[in-house]
């Protein structure tokens, strides 16, 4: 029998359909892919298994006492609860269970009260909630987790690992992954991905992240156009056949309007004709009309146009044993690369390793501390991260991306605004919505969009992957294959690098920055391992070197780039403090959770990343004004 079944599925919002007589089933020990364009209804249909939303039409029918329980695609809050706690909080159902039993046996019960705590004390069996703590410490230990640490003291992906666990201790029959992979590093996706792989039950994921799909799933699940078909085998199977099954759709609609002019032909014919015409060639022809204006068609593809400056010259950057280190921490040491006019460089490393600073070094935004910089001639840069934070969220996608202009020139010619974002799937009408309310893959969409308009022939991309779909993705990798430029992109993606990158800059471990031929896989191939920064364990193993080198190291006059960092770091933090503060004001609004699923994951997300900035600048000011101190003494 399987675990849950759709029959007969629909499900509107407002004039949007999602799904449309929706079936399928899912069966223990499977793991189903759930995949569909941004807006298709995914989330949604996770929603519909949770229970947490009911269908217009149909039924869901689940096994008797099936235990269901899901990862959540928003980060979980970095509050003040140990790792413990947090984890057994996915045990309060059975804890509720547990309560009621002790409850009930303490009372006198009659022979009917006796058959409940019986049927009672058997639910509890099927639960295994006899061992809650028992489960909670297996559940820390399997999963290799800091039971000692508090969630405000671990990193975003230390506290996806927590999320996972809080899942897990339930020994749910069907887990389920809404996008598990967002804005993780690699070292916590591969072991994501292990742990998923080697889990007993039945899972259903969605993910942008194709080998994480391609590793992990036996099915695939489409929804299109309120549809939803299975695809058995893994995602490289899938490719091939639906392929094969939109060739045969566009046949057989070619085919279908060819008959339908022919009968609309026919039926207006003269006045003989349609006294000796057959009524049976009419009534069929009516449910033509019907079968016609019931088509969905598909929605159309992105097209995505890369704006290419002038040549750059041929040499484009060039490092000598360039070093950059904050405070005590050696981020960049004696690095050397030579970058040629049209070379693709990937930067691979998890997080906190430093890619970005490299980056910030290579473009001359950071002043290497040892060693020389040079650019070449005649660069014209388009950054991706740098628009990040030049986005306007109150004006519109449309105003945003012309800056005001109602056209902007592509090729030399002008085109309109709206219909250039066309290409990047926003319709006339969500054009003009403000970016504040947009999901995190709609911004991406944006940012993309308003860089590709700016001429560039060094295009520097951090992290652009993030909440795309899967055909946006792969529209964006042709595009980017084609483009002439000079190319140095940063992502956790692993097929996108090995898709578009000839060479790769890698942070392995014990703090060396290596460049090698080939994507991804052919690093990957080499055995290496890359640098780990943000294991809770080792963070406090830093630590406490720094404090003891501190101690040990002779006091010094802070020197100029470090003073005037000093000076500005109290606006600087007090600026961030003022944009925590006006985030918290708008997630406690009474109505916030209850708006639009993405703005709520949103803020939730700008405010997690504000915090941990928070407190690393307010560690770096406590770090130079103790070397500022120790001089003044």
């Amino acid at each position: 029998m399987s675990l849950l079944r759709f029959e007969d599925i629909g499900l509107e919002f407002g004039d949007q359909l999602i799904l449309r007589e929706a079936e399928f089933s899912i069966d223990a020990g499977e793991r189903v892919c759930l995949i569909g364009r941004n807006g298709a209804g995914k989330s949604t249909t996770l929603k519909l298994i949770m229970g947490t939303l009911e269908a217009d039409r149909g039924e869901i029918i689940a096994k008797q006492d099936l235990v269901v329980s899901q990862l959540d695609q928003t980060l979980p809050e970095a509050m003040d609860m140990p790792v413990t706690d947090v984890i057994r909080s996915g045990l309060t159902q059975v804890e509720a269970l547990l309560q009621e039993y002790t409850r009930r046996s303490q009372l006198k019960l009659d022979k009917h009260g006796l058959r409940e705590l019986e049927a009672l004390h058997a639910k509890i069996d099927t639960h295994d909630g006899w061992h809650l703590e028992q489960r909670v410490e297996t559940t820390i230990t399997e999963l290799s987790l800091p039971a000692d640490k508090k969630m405000n003291e671990l990193s975003g992906g230390w506290r996806r690992r927590v999320a996972l666990a809080k899942a897990l201790v339930q020994k749910p029959d069907l887990l389920l992954l809404d996008e598990p992979t967002n804005h993780l590093d690699i070292a916590t996706i591969k072991w994501l991905e292990d742990h998923v792989y080697n889990y007993p039950g039945a899972v259903m994921f969605i993910t942008h992240d194709r080998a994480f799909l391609q590793r992990l799933a036996t099915r695939i699940l489409e929804i299109d156009r309120g549809k939803l078909t299975s695809w058995p085998g893994d995602y490289d199977n899938f490719l091939r056949r639906k392929e094969k099954a939109l060739e045969d759709e566009a046949v057989a609609e070619d085919k279908f309007d060819k008959k339908l002019a022919e009968e609309e032909a026919w039926i207006r014919q003269g006045i003989k004709a349609r006294r000796t015409r057959n009524e049976g060639r009419v009534r069929t022809l009516m449910k033509m009309r019907e079968a016609r204006e019931e088509r969905i068609a598909r929605e159309a593809k992105a097209r995505i146009h890369i704006e290419e400056a002038e040549q750059s010259g041929r040499k484009v950057i060039r490092a000598r044993n360039i070093s950059y280190a904050y405070g005590d921490e050696k981020v960049i040491q004696n690095f050397d690369i030579k970058i040629m006019r049209g070379d693709r460089i990937g930067l691979i490393g998890n997080n906190g390793v430093g890619k970005t600073t490299l980056l910030r070094l290579l473009l001359g935004e950071l002043e290497p501390q040892t060693g020389t910089l040079k650019l070449g001639t005649g660069l014209e840069v388009g950054y991706f991260d740098q628009l990040r934070q030049a986005l306007d969220l109150e004006k519109s996608v449309a105003y945003n991306v012309g800056e005001g202009r109602t056209y902007i020139k592509l090729y030399g010619k002008e085109r309109h605004v709206v219909g250039y974002l066309k290409g990047f799937l926003f319709s006339p009408k969500r054009a003009m919505t403000p970016v504040k309310s947009l999901s995190g893959g709609e911004r991406n969409r944006v940012i993309l969009a308003k860089l590709f308009t700016r001429p560039a022939n060094l295009l520097v991309l951090d992290e652009p992957t993030n909440d795309l779909d899967i055909e946006t993705l792969e529209v964006l990798e042709q595009k980017l294959c084609e483009y002439t430029g000079t190319l140095i992109v940063v992502s956790h993606d692993r097929e996108f690098l090995d898709n578009v990158v000839t060479s790769t800059i890698v942070f392995e471990e014990d703090g060396k920055v290596q460049e090698y031929v080939g994507g991804y896989s052919d690093w990957e191939r080499r055995g290496h391992e890359l640098a780990v920064t943000d294991n809770p364990y080792e963070i406090e193993r830093r630590k406490r070197e720094q404090v003891e080198r501190r101690k040990n190291r002779k006091a010094t006059k802070l020197s100029y780039r470090d003073q005037r960092e000093l000076d500005s770091l109290p606006g600087e933090i007090e600026t961030i403090e003022a944009e925590i503060a006006s985030l918290q004001q708008t997630i406690a609004a009474p109505d916030f959770y209850t708006g639009d699923a993405e703005f709520v994951q949103q803020k939730l997300h700008e405010r997690s990343a504000k915090e941990l900035l928070l407190e690393q600048r307010v560690e770096r000011w406590g770090e130079l004004e103790t070397l500022q101190e120790s001089f003044l003494k």
